[in-house]
C-alpha cells in the first residue's frame, strides 16, 4: 500500500513537472505562434508603389508629362480591383486572377444584374462580409459596356474615359472627381477578405489623374491589346 502511495506521489510529481515545464514554454512560445497566426489574418499590402506628382515636374513637355502622369494612374486601372467590375462581356471577373464570376451573374439593367434572376444586391450588401469573402458596396454594381476596360491597351482606355459618349458624360472636371473621391471606386483600396488592394492610395490616384489632366490629358500611344 506504501509502494503505491509512493507510486501515486511520483506520478502526481511529474504531471505537475510536465505542466509547469509545457506552461513555461508556451509563455515564451506563445507570442510567436499568435504573431504568426496574426501575419496570416493581416490584409495584403500591395508591393505596387504610386509615384508622386512631382516625380513628373522634370518633364517639360507636357503632353510627355500628362502621358507619364496618366502610365503611372494606369497601374491602378489595370488592376484586377478596377478591371473585375469593368469587364468586356456581360460577366464579371473575380479574384486576382480574374476569373469568370461565380455564381453565374449578368450585367443586366444598370449593371445591377439581370431581371429574374441574381441582382447584385441578393450577396453584395453595403459592406464587405469578410467572412463569407463577399465584397460589399451601397452602389455596387458593374460598369456599363461602353466603360469595359477588360482587354484594351492603356492608351484605349484613357481615350474612352475622357469620351463623354463612354464616361456617363463627365467632362473632364467631373471624372477628375470621380476618380479622385468616388467611394466605390475607393473600394479598391479597401476590398477586404484577403484580396490584393489597388496600388497607392486613392489619393495618390486622385493626384495623379489631376495633374493628368491640367498637362493636357494626353494619352499613351494605342497599342493592340492582344491579351483575349
Amino acid at each position: 500500500m506504501k509502494l503505491l502511495r509512493q507510486g501515486v506521489l511520483r506520478q502526481g510529481v511529474l504531471a505537475l513537472g510536465a505542466g509547469v515545464f509545457a506552461a513555461t514554454l508556451l509563455a515564451f512560445a506563445g507570442p510567436a505562434f499568435r504573431g504568426e497566426a496574426d501575419a496570416a489574418m493581416e490584409p495584403p499590402v500591395n508591393p505596387v508603389k504610386l509615384k508622386p506628382v512631382s516625380a513628373f515636374g522634370d518633364i517639360k513637355n507636357p503632353n510627355e508629362r500628362a502621358v507619364a502622369l496618366f502610365e503611372e494612374a494606369g497601374k491602378v486601372i489595370m488592376s484586377p480591383r478596377c478591371m473585375n467590375c469593368h469587364p468586356a462581356t456581360e460577366r464579371p471577373t473575380q479574384t486576382d486572377k480574374m476569373r469568370p464570376h461565380q455564381p453565374l451573374v449578368v450585367r443586366g439593367e444598370g449593371g445591377m444584374g439581370a431581371a429574374g434572376g441574381l441582382a447584385c444586391n441578393t450577396c453584395h450588401h453595403e459592406t464587405n462580409f469578410d467572412p463569407a469573402g463577399v465584397p460589399g458596396h451601397p452602389q455596387w454594381h458593374l460598369a456599363p459596356l461602353e466603360m469595359a476596360w477588360q482587354g484594351k491597351s492603356l492608351g484605349q482606355i484613357c481615350e474612352q474615359i475622357k469620351d463623354p459618349k463612354r464616361n456617363d458624360g463627365k467632362d473632364m472636371a467631373a471624372l477628375v472627381k470621380h476618380m479622385a473621391e468616388d467611394s466605390l471606386v475607393g473600394w479598391a483600396w479597401a476590398p477586404g477578405a484577403n484580396r490584393t488592394p489597388a496600388p497607392g492610395t486613392q489619393k495618390e490616384f486622385g493626384d495623379l489623374i489631376k495633374a493628368w489632366a491640367a498637362a493636357g490629358g494626353a494619352c499613351p500611344k494605342i497599342v493592340a491589346n492582344t491579351r483575349g
